[in-house]
Order: C-alpha cells, then sequence, then structure tokens
C-alpha cells in the first residue's frame, strides 16, 4: 500500500467537517469515556459520554468559508450509561450538579490548504490542537473550582475518509467519516476539584450521521425537548465569542449553585 502526503484545498476539508452546500446542516457524533490521571494513583473511568455537532460552511470569498456550529456533550454514568443529573466526587465525596456542554457556537474560518496522507482508498486529516490562554475563572469566588492561573489542554483529531468520496466533484459533502478524538485537560469546573494535582483524558470515536433522526436517542430525546436550538446550525455566523465549559460555567454558576438541570434549555 503507497502512502503520500498532500495539500489539499480547503473545500476537501469543508466537504469532510460539513458541506459545501450551505443550505444543509451537517451532523458529527462521537461516543467514549473519560479517565482519570493522578500521579501515583489508577486510573478511573470517571464518565461515558456522547456528543454530537451541527454545522454550517458558508462560501465567503474564493477558497474561503465561514465554519458555524453548536455543540453538546453529556456526560454518563460509566457503568450504566444514563445521563447524570449529579456526580459524587470520589475524591472529596462531594456530590455536586453535572454541568453538560451545550457550546453555542463553534465558529471558524476555513481557508488555505491541509497536509493530508492518502493511501489506495482513504485520506487521513490529523488535526493536534494545544489551546492555552489565561484562566476565564479569575476570580476567588471560583477558587474552590478552579484556581489555576491558566487553562491548558491538547486535542488531537483524526478524520478518515474514503478518497473517492472525498474527490468526486458531484458530491458536496462525504458521507463516510472515521472520527477519532482524544483529549488532555483539567479538571472541568463543575467536579469542584480545587487545586489537586491530575487530569482528564478523554477517548472518543465518532462518524457523520445524514440527519437528525440518525442522532443516538438521548441527544434526540434532548433536542426535542429541552434543546430545540441545536436542531440545525445557524444560518449566518454569530456575532459572539465561541462558548467553552469555562465560560459556560462562568454564565451558568448561580444555576450551578442552586442545582438546577443541565443543560438550561435553550429555545
Amino acid at each position: 500500500m503507497m502512502v503520500s502526503t498532500q495539500l489539499l484545498d480547503a473545500k476537501y476539508w469543508v466537504k469532510i467537517r460539513s458541506s459545501l452546500d450551505p443550505a444543509r446542516s451537517n451532523y458529527l457524533i462521537w461516543t467514549g469515556a473519560i479517565y482519570s490521571f493522578v500521579p501515583g494513583e489508577k486510573r478511573q473511568c470517571l464518565f461515558k459520554m456522547v456528543g454530537m455537532s451541527v454545522s454550517r460552511c458558508l462560501p465567503t470569498e474564493e477558497n474561503c468559508w465561514a465554519f458555524t456550529s453548536r455543540e453538546l456533550t453529556y456526560y454518563l454514568d460509566p457503568k450504566t450509561g444514563e445521563k447524570l443529573q449529579t456526580w459524587t466526587n470520589p475524591w472529596t465525596e462531594e456530590t455536586v450538579p453535572v454541568m453538560h456542554v451545550a457550546n453555542n457556537p463553534i465558529q471558524g474560518t476555513f481557508k488555505g490548504q491541509f497536509p493530508a496522507q492518502l493511501d489506495d482508498e482513504t485520506t487521513t486529516l490529523t488535526f493536534d490542537i494545544f489551546p492555552a490562554y489565561p484562566n476565564p475563572l479569575n476570580d476567588p469566588k471560583f477558587a474552590e473550582y478552579f484556581p489555576n492561573p491558566n487553562y491548558q489542554a491538547a486535542e488531537l483529531f483524526k478524520f478518515v475518509v474514503p478518497s473517492a468520496e472525498l474527490f468526486d466533484e458531484q458530491q458536496p459533502s462525504v458521507s463516510k467519516i472515521w472520527l477519532g478524538w482524544d483529549r488532555i485537560g483539567p479538571w472541568l469546573p463543575w467536579m469542584k476539584m480545587g487545586d489537586r494535582a491530575g487530569h482528564l483524558i478523554y477517548s472518543a470515536s465518532g462518524c457523520k450521521v445524514a440527519g437528525f433522526d440518525q442522532l443516538p436517542q438521548l441527544l434526540q430525546d434532548e433536542i426535542n425537548t429541552r434543546m430545540p436550538l441545536y436542531r440545525d446550525a445557524p444560518t449566518a455566523p454569530l456575532d459572539t465569542e465561541d462558548m467553552t465549559s469555562w465560560l459556560y460555567f462562568q454564565q451558568h454558576f448561580d444555576a450551578y449553585l442552586a442545582k438546577e438541570t443541565f443543560p438550561i434549555p435553550a429555545a
């Protein structure tokens, strides 16, 4: 099997991640597990997870697209797979509300070229991202939740697609994707870990699905009953910063203290 590295125009990344058709909302889903990684301790599987992204790409100029999306991820009981409302911290034995991920929006610009590996049948794109920035929860009231001065993580993505679909100029989107996502990140603020040493390790895989009715049932139920905004991607880029779990915790801290059910309903 011959493997070569090539630079691909941004339109091919658009076909993988979303679609060249701006009228379409496109769905990616993922499932996996989240582990503790504490020096000197055996790892624990803290959560299973299930998530989705609904996205749209809009052409802005030649070989350039505005990407806009919304994301949900739910933390599940590692044994039963059920959605968690509360979580008992195994280190502190305190029970806290679970703040599921509801990121609206996640946006960006796709342009230029991307390196890819091609073999006889598949094309693989790899994205290794290392976000690092000052802690947005820089306030004494958050000291028990995330006292670190900086946020730092690593996110490792791999997208594998059939080359025949990718390079078929008649197809606006690739329908078959194998997604690999691994993440190394700090304790989540809602876990109330303070300055305890350790990290979270995320290990997930996923795919693109053809429509809303192919999402995992939990996601369909949540969107139909509590989060209808997440059924479709924005029809134009939103004039706001990207949402993160840290900003979401900041915005909904009072609801967290009141032990409300997350995510907060979004009409």
